[in-house]
């Protein structure tokens, strides 16, 4: 059976995993903050802190910014589930909005939902293909008499925050800029079946505007991840100084830094993504889509052109005129055929926690998640391999349409 998306893990990672594990720094330290200055560097970032997931990055994030109940954070409707727990999870309302064609959140919608109660936007990078930025800050500006700073730190940025969801979109690029550095603060995911992994785990970048200094709010993260802790086990034992061991909290934080073992498996990860993994990744997608171009039954998703180059993390088809049945129907037969698929994502509206939303207002999302199939793309997938799926994919859409 191919697999979906499994992770590499290799000698190098090993080797590195238990160097760690002999150092005695198992939990955040010196490796830690040299995968932070890696990403940093990668992406062009001012600063990047090292988290334990996506979810509980983006959590700090909103809840720093002061989101609370009542206010109003924008999502697509197209998304992982996550992306809007953190806004609930704030006692804040997720103002869902549907999807374009390809697949990312509708700016056109997004402006029209933007209210005086709107205090952030989380756009979300789907499949690693980036959003359209520059045309969501435009919706942002036309807005502006609306927003409404209900704290000093909303005041200080005078404006709705952009937290980008960068789960998937490490390695993209938008107008010649790398992601994680497309917007105000982007979050990127280490998950394991994400094209850089940490087994679990994430990494908040840093590109608020001035007059925020990100350096400093590096600082203020940093302490927010554990607990608020004024110091933390590496500032206590790299220290010299007799009382290095005092602290002092003077906020209650959250606990959602990264480990030593996490940041050991991401530096092998980083240090050979743009020679040897993201090369590969898109190979396989190139592939894919080479094979599919003739094929009037699939639809195959937007990667490259004149302004961005996707990170190539997923894989999405759409099956042009599949129904419900008929898409679940192929990827059964796929399946049959020794391949792995998936499906991304299911729109929110459809999940219990979030059946108060109507998924008949958001009709591109439930159009496309009625076609869409999510084929196989990693590192170690062979040619052969590659093979094995496109024939097993067109075969299944062939019996499944006729």
């Amino acid at each position: 059976m191919i697999p979906f998306s499994p992770p590499r893990i290799d000698q190098k990672i090993i080797d590195e995993v238990v160097d760690t594990l002999k150092s005695g720094w198992i939990t955040t330290g010196p490796k830690t903050k040299q995968f932070e200055k890696m990403i940093a560097k990668f992406c062009g970032s001012p600063a990047a802190l090292g988290v334990s997931a996506w979810t509980t990055g983006g959590e700090m994030i909103l809840k720093w910014f002061g989101i609370k109940e009542g206010d109003e954070v924008i999502v697509p409707a197209y998304t992982y589930c996550a992306t809007a727990n953190i806004v609930k999870h704030c006692g804040a309302i997720p103002v869902m909005v549907d999807c374009g064609e390809d697949f990312n959140i509708n700016i056109e919608l997004v402006e029209q939902a933007i209210t005086s109660k709107t205090k952030a936007i989380i756009p979300v990078d789907i499949g690693g293909w980036p959003c359209d930025y520059a045309k969501l800050y435009d919706a942002i500006k036309r807005k502006q008499a609306l927003f409404a700073p209900s704290n000093d730190i909303q005041n200080k940025l005078g404006r709705i925050l952009i937290l980008a969801d960068a789960a998937h979109s490490i390695g993209a690029t938008y107008k010649g800029i790398d992601a994680g550095m497309l917007c105000d603060i982007s979050v990127f995911s280490f998950h394991a079946v994400k094209n850089i992994t940490t087994a679990e785990g994430g990494a908040v970048c840093l590109n608020m505007p001035a007059p925020f200094n990100n350096m400093e709010l590096y600082k203020t993260f940093n302490t927010l991840s554990l607990h608020g802790q004024s110091k933390d086990a590496l500032a206590k034992y790299s220290s010299d100084k007799k009382a290095s061991w005092e602290y002092d909290v003077a906020t209650p934080g959250f606990k959602c830094n990264m480990t030593d073992i996490q940041a050991s498996i991401g530096m092998v990860e980083l240090n050979r993504y743009r020679e040897e993994s993201l090369p590969r990744r898109k190979a396989i997608c190139k592939a894919y889509t080479k094979a599919f171009a003739t094929n009037n039954r699939i639809e195959t998703p937007l990667q490259l052109n004149d302004t961005a180059e996707s990170s190539y993390h997923l894989y999405p088809i759409t099956i042009k005129g599949a129904s419900l049945a008929q898409r679940n129907a192929i990827i059964d037969s796929i399946f049959e055929m020794g391949v792995s698929v998936n499906v991304h994502y299911k729109p929110l509206p459809l999940l219990t926690a979030y059946n108060d939303y109507n998924i008949e207002n958001y009709p591109v999302a439930k159009d496309k998640y009625h076609r869409v199939i999510t084929l196989p793309v990693y590192f170690n997938l062979s040619d052969d391999d590659v093979q094995t799926v496109i024939n097993a994919v067109t075969k299944s859409v062939l019996e499944g349409l006729s």
